[in-house]
Parts: structure tokens; sequence; C-alpha cells
């Protein structure tokens, strides 16, 4: 079974993404979604094991996307923004980005 999160890291972290990071919603959505046609990214949730998006295809269905974290499993907040940003970097990698500094 994954770590489950409290909900205060839940809401800093999404909040933060989805305020803060929308183009990097979409990119890992992009790079690790079965459709490069996508719209829009929305960060939903996360757990130990891996971050979940809702993601709008072009056809305008919403589909829900988990992507592992790179690392492996997690269990502690401040390892939550170090696989984020190694998700973004490996989705900047797969679609042919240069990825900013970070």
């Amino acid at each position: 079974m994954p770590h489950l999160f409290d909900d205060d890291a839940l809401a800093g972290v999404l909040g933060h993404m989805n305020s803060d990071h929308p183009e990097d919603n979409l990119l890992i959505a992009r790079a690790f979604g079965p459709d490069a046609d996508v719209l829009g990214s929305v960060m939903t949730g996360f757990d130990g094991d891996g971050g979940t998006w809702l993601v709008t295809s072009a056809g305008g269905g919403e589909n829900e996307l988990h992507v592992p974290w790179p690392g492996g499993a997690i269990t502690e907040r401040r390892e939550v923004r170090r696989e984020i940003v190694a998700l973004y970097d490996a989705a900047c990698a797969r679609l042919g980005v240069e990825p900013r500094p970070h």
C-alpha cells in the first residue's frame, strides 16, 4: 500500500502545481500519457508511489493519468518536490524541450 500524505501536504503541493506550474502539468501529461495531443492537465493528487493528473484531450475527453515517481516510492513531503522536478525533467527530455533551471 502506498504512503498517503495528509490533507495539508496535498493542498500545498496541488495548489502550488496548479497555480504556479500549469505548463509543467501539461508537459508531464504530454510526455507520460497515451496521447501527446493534450489541451489541459491539472494535478489532482499524489501518494507515495506517484502523481495523478486529470488530462483533457484535444477531443474534449478527460482521463486520469497516474505517473510513478522516477526515484521510486517516497514517504516524506520534502521528497515530493524532488520527484515532481524529476518528472518535469524527464518530460522535457522525452519531448525535446529545454528544461528551465530549478
